[in-house]
């Protein structure tokens, strides 16, 4: 049977990114690791320099392009857009030993600067957020601004258990990591508000597609979750909108209000009904009609006057 998502959905999909304005291009940042990442086709109309540089960072179930894709449709015309893929996703990979956040925040960072891009708002969903927020921590002088969607900070124990207890799982391996069609089909309807009916095949096309390098995937799980005493709060100096799924299961409203708390003045929430986890993917054009006023608040202060 010919794989609809590979062999079908994919090239369909890198053509429109291409007639969007963005291509995939490898960076090799070091020896042994790269990093693939869509970035601007350079146009006459303007040049990628003049535009506002935008930096999408995906989640666990998913690479860059087919995550963001709605996203880079209603953005790439105005704003510098780039969508890296994470190690272990895509095409991005590496021959270190690394697992941690810090990793693919440093990583992230290599290739956006071999790339030129200065200064940056990054927009981080769910397992991106946190390499979103490592990457603002680090390197301040790149991340002018953030918008997080599904994330936290860091993932203790205490957020992580009580994360695990909502969507009833033991692990994060067992959620994001699925064996099975049907594990795939419950990773979907609990990471979203209403996801739609979709036929069996499709389901299984996405197991055999989308999970590959699961041995790595599953140390960057083990790597992911710290203890309370090890976590610290950043003090940000960039501006940091939470653009939260209403319903979302895996980290709600109130994980949403803590971490405003705990950034402070900087941070404002902002909510989407009926929308879950995957809230980009989920509702886009809501989605991105809150993601467009932001940016422009971002950019262009005088819009926030008011």
């Amino acid at each position: 049977m010919v794989s609809f998502l590979q062999k079908v959905y994919m090239p369909l999909l890198h053509g429109v990114m291409k007639m969007a304005g963005v291509r995939p291009r490898a960076i090799e940042i070091e020896p042994g690791t790269v990093i693939n990442t869509w970035v601007p086709i350079e146009t006459g109309e303007k040049k990628v320099d003049d535009k506002p540089a935008v930096v999408f960072l995906h989640g666990f179930a998913a690479d860059g392009i087919l995550t963001w894709q709605f996203q880079v449709l209603a953005l790439a015309k105005n704003y510098a857009v780039y969508v890296p893929d994470l190690l272990f996703f895509g095409g991005s990979i590496t021959d270190k030993t690394d697992r941690s956040v810090g990793f693919q925040a440093e990583c992230m960072a290599k290739a956006l600067r071999q790339l030129g891009v200065r200064r940056c708002t990054v927009v981080g969903l769910s397992y991106g957020g946190m390499v979103g927020f490592k990457m603002a921590e680090m390197y301040p002088a790149l991340v002018e601004s953030m918008v997080v969607t599904g994330s936290v900070m860091a993932l203790t124990e205490s957020i992580s258990n009580a994360g695990l207890e909502r969507i009833g799982f033991s692990s994060w391996s067992e959620y994001l990591l699925p064996k099975s069609v049907q594990g795939v089909k419950v990773l979907f309807h609990t990471a979203c508000y209403n996801f739609p009916w979709l036929p069996n095949c499709i389901f299984k096309d996405y197991l055999k597609t989308m999970f590959n390098n699961r041995k790595e995937k599953n140390e960057l799980l083990q790597a992911l979750v710290i203890s309370d005493k090890e976590f610290s709060i950043p003090n940000f100096p960039q501006r940091i909108h939470l653009l939260w799924g209403k319903d979302d299961k895996i980290f709600d409203m109130d994980t949403a209000y803590n971490l405003k708390e705990q950034i402070g003045e900087k941070a404002v929430v902002h909510a989407i009904e009926k929308s879950g986890h995957l809230a980009p993917m989920e509702r886009p054009r809501v989605y991105n009609k809150q993601l467009k006023k932001i940016l422009t608040c971002l950019w262009e202060e005088n819009a926030c006057k008011n």
